[in-house]
């Protein structure tokens, strides 16, 4: 571990020596400031900068005490709140999605960025550089869906590579600020690239080899993250795996020739954790330390974030690189430099009062701003799967309720993996949050946890006996999906589909609501198809707010509330290949030939919308935009929100083609008997077919684009509606790689 004590007292008393130096000139452009500050760096200063990218002792990355430079801490989380500490505790990534709301996701990161820069202010005045008290982070995570029963789902943000590219753009813009100079805090998009599985499950992520075709690498993998590139962040994080032979965090094609030459990036790549010693070690694509840096850094690696078990980064081997041949001393000066733009435009090297973020304190911590967006953020972030009219509840209490199951009372297990520790204080689950529905509550948990080995069936009849509602609360939490932790199946864990049964065949008349904590699909098949389960909500992994959102949502319709599926929640694991074939055939929506058990984009409200007056031109030029407009009407008894889908289906295209595509959407508030008209547009990039040649090429064809509150032909259906115009595109518009 580093001691700064020392370093850090003299960082002190040398800064006011070296305000003159060029790279603290205020007036000067960012590139002449990096210039110059990079220009006065060692080999051995910069190996330093570049190896401790890591936590432990791998960071942070240590003073420059004659440069009048403190110590900087890379290693942060903020996937949705600041990671282990005191922090607002916001849905899941995979709940995020579910919002289908760039407004919403924008609004949530700027206040995890606000967590983030206070913790970071705090800790900078006491001298603290310990890991995740920096301000690059390492989100969002736009990895797509591909395969339910890979652990990390729940991060991502589902299954469309349109969706994902939305709201990373969303996120990485919240996240960053707007302000002309300053960056709140900067995002770090990951893990690039074709990385969805498996991490243990049926084979190692250390050694793993997406092997993928070029067109499903083009039109499936890559699109998010030239989205988040497009957005302005600051980093991007290469995976674990190798594609096609190649280590991601070795990969020249990936890391230069797509990110840099053809996207034009211009921030920092930083290895997923122990990514470059499993260049060597791992995918044995280098033998020595030496070879394994020199491979990183002329790929396109700016950081390593080491091992934290390890006591020699590989990056600790660059002096050795250089002299031997391997790389020059200037390519390792550029790499450097985007490190230190970074940190200059977060406000390190300027005055702090010029910088508005450097006065953001602990106070917005769980403020009642930040408790409130949680609270509303979890409510859009649920989808309603069914219901029988049971819900709202229509008795504001009840004389006897039943809650249980091994999720409703867990406060472990409400945010998920990759989590903020909220004040317990304002937390709470659902058993506390559901008890004022009655004059008495049963709670049973029945398992001792998600995996359910042990049951007791006697418990659950007894606890359902007699009461007016059951509410079960099922799913999986950290113990059964998360990172480094993939499913074998998606079948409900262990006697949790007994527990279910055990509920309907013992209670009664009541009504039996069932609330799933899960990010990827379990197998609820019976119960959708049974009669006796009157509603089924998916909440994902909802944060601190969950108990009160619950409620909140079985309750009222006066509120906003539900979102829609950002992935296919399959009947079976059956219905999709084997998590090691990375060809998109039968994977998502825009392959997928099934039925599945609820489709993309499905999710039920309280209210029913009519759509009427599509207006789109009946041709477009190949290369430009085309416009459109429709009209929604809330035709029900309630407001609600609806998420208006547009999606597009080729006729005739002259290569291998997703079946149908998402290509726009917006979520808008409507109220009871209101009308709302939305203008939307298709940009020439979603009117683009991959060709081997000439890359995304806009060609003639006739091209049919439905717009309404889910995809079109679904045979499960909400109580909205799809139109669909059929619009020739033509001539002829090439538009190159991206």
């Amino acid at each position: 571990m580093y001691v700064f004590g020392g370093a850090l007292h003299l960082f002190l008393l040398v800064q006011f020596s070296v305000q003159d130096y060029p790279f603290r000139n205020v007036s000067l452009s960012w590139d002449v400031r990096v210039e110059d500050l990079v220009g006065r760096l060692t080999l051995d200063e910069m190996t330093l900068q570049m190896a401790k990218g890591g936590a432990g002792q791998n960071g942070p990355a240590p003073a420059i005490p004659r440069l009048g430079i403190g110590p900087y801490q890379w290693d942060t989380e903020c996937l949705h709140g600041s990671v282990k500490h005191n922090a607002t505790s916001y849905p899941q990534s995979i709940g995020l999605a579910a919002t289908w709301s760039y407004d919403t996701i924008r609004t949530t990161a700027k206040a995890i960025a606000e967590d983030v820069r206070a913790i970071h202010n705090e800790a900078v005045k006491t001298g603290n550089y310990s890991s995740l008290t920096g301000l690059g982070c390492f989100s969002p995570v736009i990895n797509i869906m591909r395969d339910p029963r890979w652990g990390r789902n729940q991060e991502t943000y589902g299954e469309d590579p349109f969706l994902n590219g939305m709201l990373a753009k969303a996120y990485v813009k919240g996240l960053q600020g707007d302000h002309p100079r300053y960056v709140r805090a900067n995002a770090g998009c990951k893990h690039f690239n074709v990385h969805g599985g498996p991490d243990n499950i049926p084979s190692s992520r250390w050694s793993f080899d997406s092997k993928v075709s070029m067109r499903d690498w083009r039109t499936t993998f890559l699109p998010a993250f030239r989205h988040c590139v497009e957005a302005g962040t600051y980093s991007l994080m290469c995976s674990y795996n190798s594609i096609n032979g190649v280590p991601a965090c070795a990969n020249k094609e990936l890391l230069t020739d797509i990110l840099r030459t053809e996207w034009g990036f211009k921030g920092y790549v930083v290895s997923d954790e122990a990514a470059i010693e499993g260049i060597s070690g791992g995918h044995n694509y280098t033998n020595n330390s030496v070879a394994c840096a020199a491979a990183a850094i002329s790929a396109g690696c700016n950081l390593e974030l080491a091992d934290p078990r390890n006591d020699k980064e590989t990056f600790m081997s660059i002096p050795d690189a250089v002299h031997q041949g391997f790389i020059t001393e200037d390519l390792v000066r550029d790499r450097v430099k985007p490190l230190f733009y970074t940190r200059m435009r977060l406000g390190e090297f300027d005055p702090p009062e010029l910088n508005p973020y450097t006065f953001i304190n602990t106070s917005v911590i769980n403020d009642q701003a930040h408790r409130d967006l949680a609270l509303e953020v979890a409510m859009k972030s649920f989808v309603l799967l069914k219901n029988n009219g049971v819900l709202p509840l229509k008795k504001p209490i009840y004389n006897n309720i039943a809650v249980v199951g091994p999720t409703a009372d867990a406060a472990y297990l409400i945010s998920g993996d990759y989590a903020a520790l909220p004040d317990p204080r304002f937390v709470t689950t659902p058993r506390q949050a559901l008890q004022s529905l009655a004059s008495h509550v049963n709670y049973v948990k029945g398992c001792n946890d998600t995996r359910c080995y042990g049951y007791d069936s006697n418990s659950i009849k007894m606890a359902v006996k007699g009461v007016d509602v059951a509410f079960i609360f099922i799913g999986l939490g950290i113990l059964i999906e998360a990172e480094g932790n993939d499913r074998a199946d998606i079948q409900l864990p262990g006697y949790q589909q007994q527990l279910i049964e055990d509920v309907v065949n013992n209670c009664g008349e009541a009504e039996v609501i069932l609330v799933s904590l899960n990010a990827g699909p379990v197998n609820i098949t019976w119960a959708d198809q049974n009669p006796k389960v009157s509603a089924i909500l998916a909440v994902f992994y909802p944060g601190q707010a969950i108990g009160v959102a619950i409620k909140n949502v079985l309750t009222s319709s006066n509120q906003p509330q539900f979102g829609r599926l950002p992935y296919t929640w399959y009947h079976t694991e059956n219905q999709v290949p084997d998590m090691v074939n990375y060809t998109m055939v039968n994977r998502t929506y825009r392959y997928f030939t099934g039925e599945p058990l609820y489709p993309f984009g499905y999710g039920l409200t309280y209210t029913s919308f009519g759509y009427r007056d599509l207006i789109l031109n009946d041709t477009v030029n190949a290369g430009e935009e085309l416009l459109g407009s429709v009209t929604v009407d809330n035709t029900g008894n309630t407001k609600g929100d609806e998420v208006i889908q547009i999606y597009l289906v080729f006729r005739s295209p002259s290569v291998t083609s997703p079946k149908i595509q998402l290509v726009n959407f917006t979520r808008v508030t409507i109220p009871k008997g209101g009308t709302t008209n939305v203008d939307f547009s298709i940009s020439p990039q979603n009117m683009a077919v991959y060709t081997e040649d000439k890359g995304w090429v806009v060609e003639p064809d006739i091209i049919t684009v439905y717009v309404g509150g889910q995809q079109p032909g679904q045979k499960k259906t909400a109580a909205t509606q799809v139109l669909s115009k059929t619009v020739q595109i033509s001539n002829y518009k090439i538009l190159g790689f991206y």
